[in-house]
C-alpha cells in the first residue's frame, strides 16, 4: 500500500511564511534599533596643553545613534591613575535616541589637591552609548590627551621702573621673567602693555613701553604681570610719581563755507550720515572720530617685536597750529555744538610740503581714514607708532620699510582739516601720547637709553 503525504492548505502556508517574514523583519529592526553601531565621538580639543594650580579640563562628547550613556575621565601619571569625573544618563525612551546626543563640560581640576606632581600627565575620556553591542556594554570610544602639569608661577625681577609720569606721557619698565614663554607686560589703570625682548643679546631681559591716557586724573594701579601657559600668574606692583599736565582749551568756529567743502568728502565714505550739513558734520566729528580711533587702536595691537627706531623722532619744519590734548569747543552760528580733544600736533609749512618718516619703521596703514583724511601709520617696533594725516598724497604702501629720509606723502587738507597742514601723532600700544617727549633727544636719553644701559649691571 502506498502512503500519500497530506498537503497543507495553501492559506496556512502563506500565513506561516508571513509570520516568518514578520519575525525576521522584527528581528532585523530590533537589531538595528538596539544594536546600532554608531561609535561615539570624544575629544579634549579645548583643554590646554598646560594645566596649572587651578586648571580646567574641557571635554566634548557626541553620539549619532542611541545617545550617550556613560562618561568617565581619568588622569594618569607615573603608573598612578585617578578618576576625575563620571556621568551617567538615564534612558528617556525605548527607541531612537534614548540618551543625550551631546555633552560638553568644563571640569575644575586642582592637580596638587588630587595628588599629582608637576610634569607630564595623560588624560583619558571614555564615552559609551545605549547600544546593546559589546555584550550589552554599548559602543565605546576612548580619547586621550597628553598634558603638562605646571604649578609654579613665573617670577619677576624689576630692573627699572618709570619715576615720573604725566597724562599723555610715556614710561618704560625693564625687567626679567623666569618663564620666557609667559605673557607679560605692564598694566596701568587697566590698560595692558606687552613686554618685548630688550635685544637679541639679552633674551632674558624685557622692556615695556606704557602710556598714561591724556584724561587720567591719577595712577590707580601700576604693575608688571606675567602669566604662563598653565595660567599661573604673578603680579609685581611698582610705583611712579604722578605729575599733572596743563592742557589748553580752544574754540573752533564751524562756518557754512567749511561745511560746504567738507561734507561732500565725508558723504562719499560715510553714506549713512543723515540730516542737514551741520548734523552730518557732528556725526563725522563724533561717531566717525570714534570709529577711526578704534581702527587706529586695533592697528597698534600688532607691533614688530624688535626696536626699529633710533634716537629722537624728527619734527617736520613749520609752525605749530594746535597742540596735544587741546580741549576744543565747537561753535556753529555762535552756539556750542560739540566738544572734542585734539590728540596730536598740527604743523603748518608750505602748501604740499614733503612729509618724511619721523624715524625708522614699517608702514602698517596708508589710506583714507575719516577725520584723518589720507593717513599713514608707521610701526617703529615694541609698541611705538607714529601717525601722519590730512595728506594730499600718499607715496607709500603697507609693508614698506622707511627711514627718516623716506617721503611718506605731502601735506594737505583731507579729512577734518580747514587748511593745509600735517597732523602728527605718537602712540604707544594704541594710546595717543604727546609727541614732544619723542622729539626731545634729552628725554630719549634719560627715559629710555640710560636705563637700558644701566640695567646691564
Amino acid at each position: 500500500m502506498t502512503l500519500r503525504k497530506r498537503r497543507q492548505p495553501q492559506g496556512k502556508r502563506i500565513l506561516l511564511i508571513t509570520l516568518l517574514l514578520i519575525l525576521t523583519a522584527g528581528g532585523v529592526g530590533g537589531f538595528i534599533l538596539f544594536f546600532e553601531g554608531n561609535v561615539p565621538v570624544a575629544d579634549f580639543n579645548q583643554t590646554s596643553d598646560y594645566i596649572g594650580n587651578k586648571g580646567n579640563i574641557v571635554y566634548h562628547a557626541s553620539d549619532k545613534g542611541s545617545g550617550i550613556r556613560n562618561i568617565s575621565i581619568t588622569a594618569s601619571q607615573g603608573g598612578v591613575e585617578k578618576n576625575i569625573h563620571t556621568a551617567s544618563f538615564p534612558r528617556t525612551t525605548y527607541n531612537g535616541a534614548v540618551g543625550p546626543l551631546t555633552d560638553s563640560q568644563t571640569i575644575a581640576f586642582d592637580p596638587i589637591k588630587m595628588g599629582f606632581n608637576d610634569g607630564p600627565m595623560t588624560l583619558s575620556l571614555t564615552v559609551s552609548d545605549f547600544s546593546l553591542r559589546g555584550w550589552f556594554q554599548g559602543n565605546k570610544t576612548i580619547a586621550t590627551k597628553d598634558v603638562t602639569i605646571d604649578t609654579i608661577a613665573p617670577k619677576i625681577h624689576l630692573l627699572h621702573g618709570e619715576k615720573y609720569l604725566s597724562p599723555g606721557g610715556t614710561g618704560i619698565a625693564i625687567y626679567k621673567v623666569t618663564d620666557q614663554d609667559a605673557t607679560h607686560g605692564v598694566d596701568i589703570n587697566g590698560l595692558f602693555n606687552p613686554g618685548f625682548i630688550l635685544d637679541a643679546a639679552r633674551p632674558d631681559t624685557f622692556v615695556c613701553y606704557f602710556a598714561l591716557p591724556y584724561d587720567a586724573e591719577e595712577i590707580k594701579n601700576l604693575n608688571i604681570s606675567a602669566t604662563d601657559k598653565a595660567g599661573n600668574s604673578t603680579v609685581f606692583p611698582f610705583s611712579t610719581t604722578f605729575k599733572a599736565a596743563q592742557q589748553k582749551r580752544d574754540v573752533i568756529n564751524v562756518s557754512d563755507g567749511f561745511l560746504n567743502t567738507k561734507i561732500p568728502e565725508f558723504q562719499q565714505y560715510y553714506p549713512e550720515m543723515q540730516g542737514d550739513f551741520i548734523d552730518k558734520y557732528l556725526y563725522a566729528n563724533s561717531e566717525v572720530r570714534d570709529q577711526n580711533n578704534e581702527k587706529i587702536y586695533q592697528l597698534c595691537q600688532s607691533s614688530t617685536p624688535e626696536r626699529l627706531w633710533k634716537d629722537h623722532f624728527l619734527r617736520m619744519p613749520g609752525s605749530s597750529r594746535a597742540g596735544f590734548a587741546d580741549h576744543r569747543t565747537y561753535k556753529y552760528q555762535n552756539k556750542e555744538v560739540d566738544h572734542q580733544v585734539h590728540l596730536g600736533m598740527d604743523i603748518a609749512s608750505t602748501r604740499g610740503a614733503d612729509v618724511r618718516a619721523a624715524n625708522n619703521g614699517k608702514i602698517v596703514f596708508a589710506d583714507y581714514l575719516g577725520i584723518y583724511g589720507n593717513m599713514v601709520l608707521v610701526d617703529h617696533g615694541q609698541g611705538v607708532f607714529s601717525l601722519y594725516s590730512h595728506l594730499s598724497q600718499i607715496n607709500v604702501k603697507p609693508g614698506d620699510i622707511v627711514d627718516q629720509k623716506t617721503v611718506l606723502g605731502q601735506t594737505g587738507t583731507t579729512g577734518m582739516a580747514g587748511g593745509d597742514h600735517l597732523h602728527f601723532s605718537m602712540l604707544v600700544n594704541g594710546v595717543f601720547v604727546t609727541p614732544k617727549e619723542w622729539w626731545d633727544q634729552h628725554w630719549i636719553e634719560v627715559t629710555i637709553d640710560e636705563p637700558i644701559t644701566a640695567s646691564k649691571f
